[in-house]
């Protein structure tokens, strides 16, 4: 069975082509909206702290660490440094027996397990230097 397609008249036509224009407002609209959510999420997270973890796989004092980090995890970005990987001699060599080791915004904060006393202290410090 042929499906049939019906014919479009001059009006149907116009109304296709005003329910395109529509959905391409409103797509715009939407994209607009989510540029400006995320440049303010954005904007959140670039003054946060950054929290740098010097970490090796496997490392399961490390995943002990990044579990207990969890209830702070909104107040600064974790950014993980391998230090097996070849860009990261200096590192290895500096922390081949000492990882987990934690760096705050670039200066050292702790190494084996994780304080969360002294991070909670530094992060209030920098929070407090902020606002």
């Amino acid at each position: 069975m042929l499906w049939k397609v019906p014919q479009l008249r001059l009006k149907d036509s116009e109304h296709i082509v005003k329910m395109i224009w529509l959905w391409c407002n409103r797509v715009q609209r939407v994209q607009h909206s989510f540029g400006l959510l995320f440049r303010k999420s954005y904007a959140s997270k670039k003054t946060l702290p950054v929290l740098t973890l010097f970490t090796k796989d496997p490392c399961p004092l490390c995943d002990e660490a990044k579990e207990v980090l969890k209830p702070l995890k909104n107040r600064f970005i974790l950014q993980e440094v391998d230090i097996t990987l070849p860009e990261n001699s200096a590192w290895y060599d500096r922390y081949k027996f000492d990882i987990p080791v934690f760096h705050l915004n670039g200066q050292f904060l702790m190494m084996h397990k994780v304080n969360l006393s002294k991070l909670e202290k530094q992060l209030k410090k920098l929070e407090q230097q902020n606002n």
